[in-house]
């Protein structure tokens, strides 16, 4: 009981979770998102976004206290990130299912997006179930997304931080808000119709022209949004997803995964003692 007490890895572990820091052995899933998952990353102008999925203990998954997500910014919530800034957003496995099981865009990247993880092999076996986290219901939230953007690009939305004077000062609009409209839309349709999203994107060049303030008048991305918009409810109708997940398939995949993960660092821990 005393060596129990007194083991520094459990020591760790509770300053760790005290904060909502996960363990890094426990990330199945680690990637660079934004702009340069997205192949729209312009120099000099695009912070550095990283995202992941780790695999929490049974007290923080099953427990009365529980760690679903880790966010960080070296910008803090005090102003707009800039060109030198890096975004760290860690999702528990069972908040990322959630996210992905309600087609969010965000989540649906996990899916498609390269792993960087030292330790991907549970996260391959997440892929492999990959379409069970895939519905048409998605087209209703990359639907939604890109609206959000297009008001933000009326004037009607601010986003979180405000909004981005700087670029509509120089250009008119806010540029890059434009490219969000339509790179989510693309992305929207080119799920509905093949059950994938390709990264980085295969309009890139499109993404970054209109990043740059290249693609020309607002009226002018708007009607290209309006079509896509159309483009998107076509691909909805006709697409082969189901209507929505079934979620109880998707409870067995995350269910099946934490399990394995548990049963190997109770075998990892246990050979350490022998150590």
């Amino acid at each position: 009981m005393e060596r129990v007490r007194n083991d520094p890895r459990q020591k760790t572990h509770r300053r760790r979770a005290a904060v909502g820091i996960p363990d890094l052995d426990s990330l199945i899933h680690l990637f660079v998102g934004g702009s340069e998952l997205h192949g729209a990353k312009v120099k000099d102008t695009d912070d550095l976004d990283i995202y992941g999925t780790y695999l929490g203990p049974p007290e923080l998954v099953l427990g009365l206290d529980k760690h679903d997500f880790y966010v960080w910014s070296t910008a803090g919530n005090e102003r707009r990130n800039g060109p030198d800034d890096v975004d760290v957003c860690l999702y528990s496995l069972r908040k990322w299912a959630g996210l992905a099981a309600k087609g969010n865009p965000t989540a649906l990247h996990f899916l498609f997006a390269p792993n960087c993880s030292t330790k991907p092999k549970l996260w391959k076996g997440i892929l492999k179930s990959r379409e069970v986290f895939l519905s048409r219901q998605a087209a209703l939230q990359f639907r939604g997304f890109a609206d959000a953007q297009v008001r933000r690009l009326q004037g009607i939305g601010t986003g979180k931080k405000g909004q981005r004077h700087e670029l509509i000062g120089v250009h008119g609009y806010d540029i890059k808000a434009a490219m969000h409209v339509i790179r989510l839309l693309n992305e929207g349709i080119e799920l509905m119709r093949s059950g994938t999203i390709t990264l980085p994107r295969g309009e890139k060049e499109l993404l970054i022209t209109i990043r740059t303030g290249n693609y020309g008048s607002l009226d002018r991305v708007l009607n290209l949004a309006n079509s896509l918009f159309a483009e998107l409810e076509k691909a909805e109708r006709e697409s082969k997803l189901p209507e929505k997940v079934d979620r109880s398939k998707i409870s067995a995949v995350v269910s099946q995964t934490y399990l394995r993960y548990w049963n190997g660092s109770q075998s990892r821990n246990q050979n350490d003692d022998r150590i």
